[in-house]
């Protein structure tokens, strides 16, 4: 399995990264781990084919998680052609959400004759599915985002990635994280409470109850990253855009 961070970024483009957007190409296929709203133009950065990605799973429905699939499926649409079809696997409530979010920056396009068929699969919590060959596992955190936000884990039979989403410290971490070859974790803040959200002061305590092979960090505000030597001091990897992981 091979992991590229597309975007590392926060909601607000903190040190100038894009928002959040994990590529991830096994031997079952190509998928997205969420979508941000500058996730086009990122993979455009990094020379990524939006082409050649088989669909996206969505750990949650904020703009900085699925905002930029409006503008992949114009791209698809209009200006790179789009021929085979395109998942969307997300939390309930992601075919409204993203049909709301198409019909705000491009109205009637939820009416378009779309070049390439796309579904939307909705995931309950704590109910295994496989998703584009993937066994995909789903956990609710504790994050509002007007519909469940949840921890993910992907894993193609041979690896396995895990994602945290945005989300405070809860034990729904623990079994999402454990054994996994990397799981990613959302760090925004070093030490101010923001709720809904991960600190390093919390997190740095707990990690080895995570039991992943490698922790990363992502998703962090500017006092994260005035503290990047700290968190490498301590093993954890560093989402930095462009990066890539192969286990």
């Amino acid at each position: 399995m091979r992991l590229t961070v597309v975007g590392s970024g926060d909601a607000y483009g903190s040190g100038g990264r894009f928002n959040t957007c994990f590529l991830v190409e096994s031997t079952k296929g190509t998928v997205l781990i969420d979508c941000g709203a500058s996730s086009l133009v990122a993979l455009k950065a990094l020379a990524i084919d939006p082409t050649r990605i088989d669909g996206v799973i969505l750990s949650h429905l904020h703009g900085d998680h699925f905002g930029g699939l409006p503008f992949l499926f114009m791209d698809a649409q209009y200006l790179t052609p789009r021929h085979r079809p395109f998942l969307v696997a997300g939390p309930p409530g992601t075919r409204a959400r993203l049909d709301a979010a198409l019909e705000v920056f491009f109205p009637r396009s939820t009416g378009l004759n779309w070049r390439f068929s796309w579904e939307v699969v909705e995931i309950e919590p704590g109910q295994p599915r496989h998703i584009l060959g993937h066994s995909v596992e789903t956990a609710e955190v504790v994050h509002r985002s007007g519909a469940p936000s949840t921890a993910v884990r992907v894993s193609d039979g041979e690896s396995t990635l895990a994602y945290s989403g945005d989300t405070e410290w809860t034990k729904a971490l623990l079994p999402i994280a454990n054994g996994a070859d990397v799981f990613i974790v959302e760090c925004f803040s070093y030490a101010d409470i923001a709720p809904g959200h991960m600190t390093w002061k919390i997190l740095k305590p707990r990690l080895s109850d995570l039991r992943a092979r490698q922790i990363m960090v992502t998703h962090m505000n500017p006092t994260m990253l005035c503290h990047l030597d700290e968190i490498r001091a301590a093993s954890v990897l560093v989402a930095d855009d462009g990066s890539v992981i192969d286990f």
